[in-house]
């Protein structure tokens, strides 16, 4: 019998390529859904093929860099998912503060606005 020496095995290659092709298929579908219209903004946003398009939604494939860097900019959801597959989920809520805080000072210029109108 074998001790354990407490030595964790990172996972396989295959593994990690399978377990961000579900995430990326997660994260799009969403914030898109399953429609031919899903595959039809992919294509878009990242100027990929219906066919490519369809395997991400699908989870069966999964885009490359520069096409993740364009799926993140256009879609919340993959950004979110993105950061955490890299383990900087405080920063995802960083993002969101900021987020919440321009709505904020927008809501708060409209008030502001219709105090003045209204007087």
């Amino acid at each position: 019998m074998v001790r354990k020496s407490g030595t964790t095995v990172p996972p396989s290659a295959a593994e990690s390529r399978h377990e961000y092709s579900l995430a990326v298929s997660r994260a799009l579908r969403e914030e898109l859904g399953r429609s031919a219209r899903a595959a039809k903004t992919i294509m878009q946003w990242t100027g990929a093929s219906e066919r490519a398009a369809k395997y991400w939604l699908a989870g069966s494939r999964a885009p490359s860099g520069p096409q993740l860097v364009l799926l993140a900019r256009n879609s919340d959801a993959v950004l979110h998912e993105f950061l955490r597959m890299s383990a900087r989920d405080l920063f995802s809520v960083s993002i969101e503060l900021e987020a919440a805080e321009a709505s904020l000072a927008r809501a708060s210029a409209i008030l502001r606005a219709l105090r003045l109108n209204g007087s």
